[in-house]
């Protein structure tokens, strides 16, 4: 079931209020889950029930993002701001320093939560910060592209090609490994959010510099790459072994760029042991 809590987070100009929409279901230690840009929480929803049954899931969707309203005027889509974001919305929901899986965008937010000792463990799912300078041109050419289709794309016609497998191929390849798995409502709902995510741009923009070149020390810390990864490619994983020595490098064979619907059973467990 939906929820949304607001919470006050400081600014140049003051504390802003800021509303995040949520999904918390289960029982046992705290679980934060993070999507990627232009995504929503549903995203999790292939893991959730398995996740759910030894851990309190909290899936949220990032301000600016699925149900989520935009930051307000003052508070920029950049790291460290949304780590206070982030910080301050586990202490309005009463995470005493959860776990925290993150995909993509999520996964570089939850390795930041990480190195700032606010979570007790981080799984990132082909996290963005470890490219070059070209492959962070072309992930976000790829996603630039992605977001204007889903923008141009009208709502009947997104419906219509989301009934067959060979249209949900079309509309979720990128991200999908075995996009034909995908339901018609899951592929609908997420091209409406990556059409309608207020806060795309900005964060791309602030994603220009970014890249994660520290250690991640005193919090377990699992970096997880799919095989047939489209967007981040997944030598960037070997890259992140490199940065993080102590973080376990698993292999997600046959998964894409978003691996929690191509093998949910694999993902499930891969977060499960790496939030022990």
């Amino acid at each position: 079931m939906s929820a949304t809590v607001s919470f006050k987070v400081p600014s140049p100009n003051g504390p802003q209020p800021v509303t995040v929409s949520y999904a918390r279901v289960g029982r046992g230690e705290p679980l934060l889950l993070l999507h990627g840009i232009g995504h929503h929480r549903q995203a999790w929803d292939p893991v959730v029930d398995l996740l759910a049954a030894d851990r309190d899931v909290i899936a949220v969707d990032l301000p600016g993002f699925g149900a989520s309203p935009a930051l307000p005027d003052g508070l920029a889509y950049d790291l460290p701001t949304t780590n206070t974001v982030l910080g301050a919305l586990c202490e309005a929901l009463e995470l005493d320093r959860p776990h925290v899986a993150g995909n993509s965008l999520g996964g570089l937010l939850a390795l930041e939560l990480g190195r700032a000792r606010l979570v007790r463990s981080v799984t990132a799912l082909s996290p963005a910060g470890f490219w070059s300078p070209a492959e962070r041109r072309y992930a976000f050419g790829v996603l630039l592209t992605m977001r204007h289709i889903a923008r141009r794309l009208p709502l009947p016609l997104v419906e219509q090609l989301s009934r067959t497998a060979a249209g949900r191929t079309a509309l979720t390849s990128t991200i999908y490994a075995r996009p034909a798995r995908r339901s018609p409502e899951a592929v609908v709902a997420e091209t409406l959010a990556l059409a309608r995510a207020t806060g795309f741009e900005q964060t791309l923009r602030s994603g220009a510099t970014v890249r994660f070149v520290e250690d991640v020390p005193q919090v377990p810390v699992t970096v997880a790459w799919g095989t047939r990864d489209m967007i981040l490619v997944r030598r960037q994983g070997v890259r992140a072994k490199q940065i993080v020595p102590r973080a376990r490098l698993v292999r997600l064979p046959g998964c894409g760029h978003c691996p929690m619907n191509d093998d949910p059973a694999l993902v499930a467990r891969v977060i499960l042991d790496g939030s022990r």
